[in-house]
């Protein structure tokens, strides 16, 4: 069991609702007969350098409260090393902690991180930057990029910001042109998205976006040749009921590492749901069982 662990959350640390986080990420944890070290960040910079601090002392388990940006943000400050990550999370979708197994209750998920096995996943890296997800260019960081506009400037909810985001977008955007560089094959598209995921995802019917293992030792790649606002959507109601294998205008593949040239010197690309601005050509790659993290045991995730 650990005893002692060290957990970062994002929260707005001078804020009774950072404050009152960090106190039930507190006691979930003494529930579960642990002693949590919490740190709060305010900041994405906080976040990072809480991060890289909890990464050099003396803690075997760092974990990480929050959403999958935050979770990313945390982990690649591990990667490569034998502390261990733990994932408390109290984000909005906790889509790695959902793959993982760990529950969305927090105190389950704080016994999890407790008693717990340790295991290698992969992470997906693109110019150096680590993601434990997905990574993508196109319609989707621009989506992102306007939602988060317009929670700044009109104070909108995420949902709300989200909807009028996707509609924003579908309606202004224009076709990506993009060559792919892949198990030495050149691919030139005209497209209105790359998404490439750590591992394979699950891309049709009930279970989309998730993925069955997080070990093996591969990128999946999507993209898609069209560009219009009614083929998106038909493509995606494709996915939603179980017909996307075989559409025409839908490309797939599998590989470990692949270059994408765009025209730009520089392009907008989303990396678990955070988006920054990173020069091409973008260079991915998959780093294979490089993060060490806890997992419900097998007699936990049975009985959830």
């Amino acid at each position: 069991m650990r005893r002692e662990v060290s957990v970062i959350v994002n929260a707005s640390s001078g804020s009774a609702e950072g404050r009152e986080t960090a106190d039930r990420v507190r006691e979930a944890f003494q529930t579960a007969g642990g002693q949590a070290k919490v740190l709060s960040a305010s900041s994405g910079d906080e976040l990072g350098k809480l991060a890289k601090r909890a990464a050099s002392d003396g803690s075997a388990t760092v974990v990480a409260g929050g959403g999958d940006g935050t979770v990313s943000s945390v982990a690649a400050e591990l990667v490569g090393s034998d502390k261990e990550l733990g994932v408390l999370p109290l984000g909005t979708l906790n889509h790695f902690a959902k793959d993982l197994g760990i529950s969305q209750d927090l105190g389950e998920a704080a016994r999890t991180v407790i008693e717990g096995e340790s295991t290698l996943v992969d992470v997906g890296e693109v110019n150096g930057r680590v993601f434990l997800n997905n990574s993508s260019i196109g319609l989707y960081p621009r989506i992102v990029k306007h939602r988060e506009d317009q929670q700044e400037r009109l104070g909108w909810g995420k949902w709300p910001a989200l909807v009028w985001a996707t509609i924003h977008a579908l309606h202004r955007h224009r076709p990506l042109e993009v060559i792919l560089s892949v198990d030495g094959k050149e691919i030139r598209r005209s497209t209105a998205f790359v998404f490439v995921g750590n591992n394979l995802y699950d891309m049709e019917g009930l279970d989309i976006g998730s993925r069955a293992r997080l070990d093996g030792g591969e990128l999946s790649v999507y993209l898609s040749r069209y560009s219009r606002p009614l083929d998106l959507l038909v493509l995606a109601f494709r996915a939603l009921f179980g017909r996307l294998k075989g559409a025409p205008g839908f490309e797939s593949l599998r590989t470990t590492e692949i270059t994408i040239e765009t025209r730009a010197r520089e392009i907008r690309v989303a990396t678990d749901g955070e988006v920054s601005m990173l020069e091409t050509p973008l260079q991915y790659r998959v780093r294979p069982r490089s993060l060490r993290v806890v997992l419900p045991r097998p007699e936990e995730a049975a009985a959830s």
